[in-house]
């Protein structure tokens, strides 16, 4: 049977862009799928509620990039066996995926569920809304094995090149998502449980529709339950790649709960609005992240077939679409800045705290980019650990470094929201740097 979703010979542009294309349109959805319950909580609760909320985003992300780091060691594991057309390696590492997704489901809901309340004071959340938050992250966290192994199932279908499938599931989630938090929130009146409900049940809907494709595919990925368990070495393996990410992500993601602290100490009128704003970041992020997964899956498969050549036209045809790309999306936002801000809120001092984290943090996402572009094609190539080291460095240290001097020297919120993209100038220099003069594709084994 002849296999689907190859990238290792044919037009390379055509084929990012063909392939991210799906990645931007459920990225979209995501961003969107998020955004609805700011918007909801923020027009049909008050701001408190949004508050509570945006409160929450850097501890979710805390925990679920850590898994989903580790799930980048089963995706990369994937294409290389896939791009290699080794069907029983495989096969292996599909259920040796799986097994781990569910072991990671059970301890993330347990950890989430038990320690909220510990977080939520870490993190210098205001006592008036810590209530909400508190209600809120539990019953995130209640279903976070649904989103564990959707973030799964989709990883394992992008690394044998469909990336059509997840936008499918992703869609149908946020749509459901929008239907419930209208229901629950305005016609049960249910407050901000309601906006967790529907999460909660938005991600059932698409880890069930996963887990529907990989079981009924007729291709060598297909899922069998019976056959799911762990595989010492494919397991190692997935570790070994995964678990740099991991780490990257769970440090950066602290650094960014830390970062979150420091914007609640200037109270919840800066909560609303600068967490209002990274519902706005995420959607002019998106091609970043679009390209440099698409990017990882590429430079996969390609090292599995051992397409060097194929690599790193890749990576330069990836950094010039996602920075054109961004470039036009951060302009659009820019000029209308205000505007999408009131969607979120009528008041003023939540919009113009948004505004000028806009104006503050835009600028980096040009740098972003490259970044993104860069990490992402060696991570593909199993190369995790340097964008682990740069990023930990560039995203944790340094920023917090940044962020601890400038708000003691100058106690102003946007010395908080420059930590962002000057540190991401940082990683963008350090990462070419690396890619340019570092002999790294032979070292691929």
């Amino acid at each position: 049977m002849q296999q689907k979703g190859l990238m290792i010979e044919g037009n390379i542009a055509k084929q990012l862009l063909l392939f991210s294309l799906p990645l931007l349109i459920g990225n979209l959805f995501q961003q969107l799928y998020n955004t609805v319950d700011s918007i909801v909580v923020g027009n049909f609760i008050g701001d408190n509620a949004l508050a509570a909320v945006n409160s929450s985003g850097a501890i979710i992300n805390l925990l679920v990039s850590f898994f989903m780091g580790l799930s980048l060691g089963a995706s990369v594991v994937i294409s290389h066996h896939y791009g290699a057309k080794r069907k029983d390696e495989v096969e292996k590492s599909i259920h040796t995926s799986m097994a781990f997704t569910l072991l990671s489901g059970v301890i993330a809901t347990v950890i989430g569920v038990t320690i909220t309340p510990l977080i939520l004071k870490w993190v210098n959340v205001d006592p008036e809304v810590m209530a909400d938050s508190i209600l809120y992250l539990r019953i995130y966290f209640s279903g976070i094995l649904a989103l564990i192994i959707y973030n799964m199932g989709s990883g394992m279908l992008r690394a044998v090149g469909d990336s059509k499938s997840p936008l499918y599931f992703l869609i149908i989630s946020s749509i459901s998502n929008i239907i419930l938090d209208i229901v629950f929130v305005a016609y049960f009146h249910w407050g901000i449980a309601g906006v967790a409900m529907a999460t909660v049940f938005a991600e059932i809907i698409s880890a069930a529709a996963t887990l529907f494709v990989l079981i009924r595919t007729n291709q060598i990925y297909r899922l069998h339950i019976h056959k799911i368990r762990f595989h010492k070495d494919i397991f190692l393996r997935m570790v070994q790649i995964g678990l740099p990410s991991a780490f990257q992500n769970a440090i950066v993601s602290l650094s960014n709960v830390i970062v979150q602290a420091n914007i609640n100490s200037f109270g919840k009128i800066a909560m609303a609005g600068a967490g209002s704003y990274t519902k706005i970041d995420g959607f002019a992020i998106l091609p970043v992240m679009s390209f440099s997964m698409a990017l990882t899956t590429f430079t996969g498969q390609n090292m599995g077939a051992k397409r060097y050549d194929r690599v790193q036209q890749g990576c330069k045809i990836g950094i010039l679409m996602s920075v054109a790309i961004t470039a036009i999306l951060s302009i659009l936002l820019l000029l209308f800045a205000p505007q999408i801000l009131s969607i979120f809120s009528a008041n003023r001092a939540v919009i113009q705290v948004g505004t000028t984290m806009m104006h503050c943090v835009m600028p980096g996402y040009l740098l972003l980019a490259v970044s993104h572009c860069l990490a992402g094609t060696l991570r593909g190539a199993g190369l995790t650990k340097i964008p682990m080291l740069v990023m930990i460095f560039c995203w944790c240290i340094c920023r917090i470094l940044w962020i601890t001097t400038m708000v003691a020297l100058f106690p102003d919120i946007r010395m908080v929201f420059l930590g962002w993209p000057i540190t991401w100038i940082l990683s963008a220099v350090i990462l070419f740097l690396y890619y340019k003069k570092a002999n790294w594709i032979p070292n691929f084994k």
